[in-house]
């Protein structure tokens, strides 16, 4: 159930003017105009020109690039953030619609730099990284680098950057400003998306299966134009990686984490393999629970009926991420503790906002933004640990550099995810009754299964999506199919799943505006199940700070040498395997304290 009013008003709000002022801060059109000026300048004075530069002028050109970078991140930051509390006021959409339009104008005399840095002859980069400062730079060179093979000639590429703000980003646009928009009525009440995703954690079975009904009923309402919406999305990438070279539709995401196609086959492959053991055997136990002979989709994460119905206050949710975080790390308590002194979050669920939970980063050198919309449950907490261990990443990275720091969305899920797993360690530890114990390792695994498994499920629908697309549009009622066919058998006998989920996929925002960027989620579980083992067992020593550095280096490093101080290896067959193993031995115990509780 959603925050009453009353308590709302109570929760923080996220405070812009590090940025801006407001859309009227006169620095805005100052920073637009000095961006303008930087692209024009820098094209004027280094276009054509880099094969002649000496190490020492290579450097001055980086850190022109880098400063240029900055305000465009900061423009591009403050517009997206002031837009997603708002969405349905039209003078915020316009303005972050406008600040896009102009940025990419601005930009595109610079289009030339990264396509003239690749044509330069291997020997000339290595001359340039014998100078010190440069060196500094070698991780941004060598993510240019490697997409040398799939880049077109200027004019193509400066084609392509003007037209994605109506193509690919207008469609996203458009999704999410329609998902805005969309209200759901239970029991004569209306509510936007965020607030009966709260009905869905209800522990009265008939409010869950209204808000089940009602959000497939919506989402059916909506599939024409989101079906359209998808088919547009997935075309526009597909002309684009075919002129590019792509092998696959995950490849060019695939490239962009720096993971080979295999690597994530043999992942997703795992996963697959895994459903049964994990999947099926949990909601077997979950469906014993609830009373039932088989659970209906929207109860998968439901409370169990006999769990103590515990809302916390925002300030005890703070209290007990925050000890979380110290208990592991002092120093990672200390890089937390900003965000709630310096208002950089944004808590309340209201009408307008942007459903859900994030964490915004514009650029390395400034701090991030968190937006939740918190309603005080088990899950809220477990949210704000998971988003606060965002934020921290981002503030552990700030030494690299704008240009060196790029989020490989594989690693950029580490330590969200093992923020929630420090949390839910602590809260286990102090629960002795047994009951309790099992109704919190049921929780987690219940979130487990939506990370490591589910979000595989969703990697295959949308592959599956991606590759039939190839051969013609796809109908709302073969998008359905697909998504019926891989719910089915990730979940396993014990789930319903029929017409009334058909047409949730459309909830499932990160098919628009990322595509295949969901199996990152399983990576990153599937890592830190192995990293908490690992933590566990005693196997590292000094493993807090070597997790600390760890993060530090997760944009710039390779996997292979950041993982080896930890024993791991994702090129090993077994390695994803040993993730999964973590959610199987949960499962057990909860299946022993079944055993020991019910009999």
């Amino acid at each position: 159930m959603a925050t009453r009013k009353s308590e709302q008003t109570q929760l923080p709000s996220w405070d812009l003017s590090d940025l801006y002022s407001g859309i009227n801060d006169p620095r805005i059109a100052e920073d637009l105009e000095n961006y303008r000026a930087a692209a024009e300048g820098f094209a004027a004075k280094y276009k054509g020109r880099l094969a002649e530069l000496s190490a020492e002028e290579f450097y001055r050109l980086l850190q022109e690039a880098e400063e240029r970078g900055k305000i465009s991140s900061r423009l591009g930051e403050f517009a997206y953030l002031n837009m997603v509390t708002q969405m349905k006021n039209k003078e915020a959409m316009a303005f972050y619609q406008n600040i896009c339009e102009k940025m990419t104008d601005y930009a595109k005399p610079t289009i030339f730099f990264t396509l003239e840095l690749n044509r330069l002859p291997q020997s000339k980069i290595d001359a340039w990284l014998q100078d010190e400062k440069v060196a500094f730079y070698r991780p941004f060179i060598t993510r240019v680098r490697k997409y040398k093979k799939h880049e077109l000639s200027e004019p193509v590429e400066e084609i392509l950057f003007e037209k994605s703000i109506t193509s690919s980003d207008a469609w996203v646009r458009l999704y999410e400003e329609t998902s805005s928009r969309l209200v759901y009525t239970v029991d004569g009440k209306s509510y936007n998306d965020a607030e009966l995703s709260k009905l869905l954690l209800d522990k009265d079975p008939k409010i869950r299966e209204k808000a089940g009904k009602e959000m497939n009923r919506v989402s059916k309402e909506n599939a024409p134009l989101f079906s359209f919406i998808y088919n547009m999305i997935i075309k526009d990438k597909a002309i684009e990686d075919v002129k590019r070279g792509f092998a696959a539709p995950v490849s060019s995401r695939n490239l962009a984490e720096n993971v080979p196609d295999s690597t994530v086959k043999a992942l997703s492959e795992t996963v697959r393999s895994r459903y049964q053991d994990i999947a099926h055997r949990f909601y077997k136990l979950k469906a014993k629970w609830l009373g039932v002979d088989k659970i209906q989709y929207w109860d998968r994460n439901a409370p169990l009926p006999f769990s103590d119905d515990t809302s916390y206050s925002w300030e005890e949710s703070v209290k007990i991420v925050l000890d979380a975080y110290k208990e592991f790390s002092p120093k990672l308590y200390e890089v937390a503790t900003d965000f709630f002194t310096k208002n950089w979050i944004d808590v309340p669920p209201r009408d307008g906002k942007r459903s859900g939970a994030f964490c915004s980063g514009g650029s390395a050198s400034s701090h991030p933004y968190l937006l939740l919309n918190f309603a005080g449950k088990q899950n809220d907490v477990l949210t704000l640990a998971h988003e606060l261990g965002h934020g921290c990443h981002h503030q552990l990275r700030r030494q690299n550099g704008d240009l060196n720091e790029f989020s490989r969305m594989t690693s950029e899920e580490i330590a969200s995810v093992f923020g929630e797993m420090m949390t839910f360690q602590s809260l286990l530890k102090k629960q002795k009754d047994d009951k309790a114990r099992l109704c919190l390792i049921a929780g987690k695994v219940s979130d487990m299964i939506n990370t490591a498994i589910r979000q595989i499920a969703f990697h295959f629908f949308e592959t599956r999506a991606h590759e039939e697309r190839q051969n013609g549009e796809l109908s709302e009622d073969r998008l359905g199919e697909i998504w019926l066919e891989e719910m089915r058998q990730s979940l396993g006998d014990y789930v319903v799943v029929d017409d009334n989920s058909r047409y949730i996929w459309l909830q499932v925002g990160h098919f628009f505006f990322l595509p295949f960027y969901v199996y990152a989620y399983s990576f990153a579980d599937c890592l830190v199940n192995s990293l908490f083992k690992v933590s566990r067992d005693g196997e590292v020593k000094d493993f807090a700070d070597k997790y600390l550095h760890l993060l530090s280096q997760t944009a710039i490093g390779d996997y292979k040498e950041i993982f080896a101080p930890f024993g791991l290896d994702i090129d090993s067959p077994s390695f994803w395997n040993k993730g999964l193993d973590l959610i199987s031995e949960y499962i057990d115990e909860l299946e022993r304290l079944d055993k020991k509780i019910f009999g």
